[in-house]
């Protein structure tokens, strides 16, 4: 169900109202807080996000457009080509751009020559008053993304504001240790947790709102992925894809 609109940044919002009879609507007023956790967070497609506050911090650069700021701080989950684009990383990518990333070779194939920062599952690490730290990501019922290969979500706090990246994952024990303000999680089935299992998840993540992304049908998943999701989320948190492909 859909409940209540507000554009920040240029994203779309959608809050969904639970414990509704079949067919009823209501409009939930949009917490402020909300809007305030939100501001310089822009979604492209699939898991690509970028944050603009002290620092500016993509994550899975994926289908940017033409022109877009420069990273301070790139993170990448793991190696599969939605979520390593060479080509996106290159329209972004500054002589002091910071990488992070697992220690997967296909990633530092890729980033050699830069200024990579290797992590693991539980390590953290701090770029330029940005803390970082690595949460697993894997499948449990899938071959596509294999616990053994070592890859990651993040927890990214940049000022007062915390965001967890899930990554391609399940849902996975790690979740009832991640604690942040905004949680994205992947719902569009498939490779990830569909919606109702990110809802699943969401119930033990310790988070104040929680957004489905690696979703939606551009690449994977269904058109209303997202809605689905928000009907079965309390929390719910809805954001429009701006990439230009």
């Amino acid at each position: 169900m859909r409940a209540g609109l507000f554009n920040t940044v240029g994203v779309l919002v959608i809050f969904s109202c639970m414990g509704l009879a079949a067919g009823e609507n209501a409009v939930r007023k949009v917490p402020e807080e909300a809007k305030k956790l939100l501001k310089g967070v822009t979604w492209f497609v699939q898991a690509a996000v970028r944050i603009e506050a002290e620092k500016t911090i993509y994550v899975d650069p994926l289908r940017l457009r033409s022109v877009e700021k420069d990273a301070d701080i790139i993170l990448i989950t793991h190696s599969h080509g939605d979520h390593l684009s060479p080509a996106d990383i290159a329209k972004i990518a500054k002589e002091d751009t910071v990488f992070v990333c697992p220690n997967d070779p296909k990633c530092l194939s890729a980033l050699k020559g830069k200024n990579v920062k290797v992590i693991a599952a539980g390590e953290k690490l701090e770029v330029g008053g940005v803390k970082i730290a690595a949460v697993s990501a894997y499948n449990l019922n899938k071959p596509y993304h294999p616990k053994s290969k070592g890859w990651v979500g993040y927890i990214v706090a940049v000022g007062e504001r915390s965001f967890y990246f899930a990554g391609d994952t399940d849902f996975i024990p790690e979740m009832k240790d991640v604690q942040a303000d905004v949680a994205f999680l992947p719902a569009g089935g498939k490779y990830t947790m569909d919606p109702e299992e990110a809802a699943e998840a969401a119930k033990v993540i310790r988070a104040k709102y929680f957004v489905p992304y690696h979703c939606g049908g551009t690449i994977v998943g269904r058109k209303d992925d997202a809605e689905r999701f928000s009907a079965a989320c309390p929390k719910a948190v809805v954001m429009e894809a701006v990439s230009a492909k």
